[in-house]
């Protein structure tokens, strides 16, 4: 089962996500509301996979960041309700595997989310 690591501000997004994400049978291991404490909680846990809002992306803690370079293998997931040309230019940039939109449709999430799993895995095998 993947591990999940949920970071954002609104309690409701983290909740619906975590349903979402737990229905679709991964093992949500922590939620946090602040990306300093998402990291804590990377480093605690050490996920598969982090879905963590835009505005905890922009708020100078420079998260995806230390995620990418201490967790190479951890899949960082952008939740917004509005992604343009321009955010989604500057999350790839960062280092962002995937996006997920608000508001949730539980399969389009799950699908992204296996989408994005199924082509690591392959981009693996292929450099091995």
């Amino acid at each position: 089962m993947l591990k999940a690591v949920l970071v954002d501000g609104n309690a409701m997004s983290r909740g619906l996500l975590n349903t979402v994400l737990t229905d679709g049978g991964y093992d949500v291991v922590g939620n946090t509301h602040t990306s300093d404490k998402g990291y804590l909680m990377v480093q605690k846990y050490q996920p598969h996979l982090v879905c963590i809002a835009l505005d905890q992306v922009e708020d100078g803690q420079d998260v995806v960041e230390q995620i990418r370079a201490n967790y190479p293998k951890t899949l960082v997931f952008l939740v917004s309700g509005a992604l343009d040309a321009t955010i989604l230019q500057k999350a790839l940039g960062r280092g962002v595997s995937g996006f997920i939109v608000k508001p949730f449709n539980a399969d389009t999430v799950l699908k992204t989310i296996r989408n994005t799993v199924l082509a690591m895995v392959k981009k693996q095998q292929a450099q091995t």
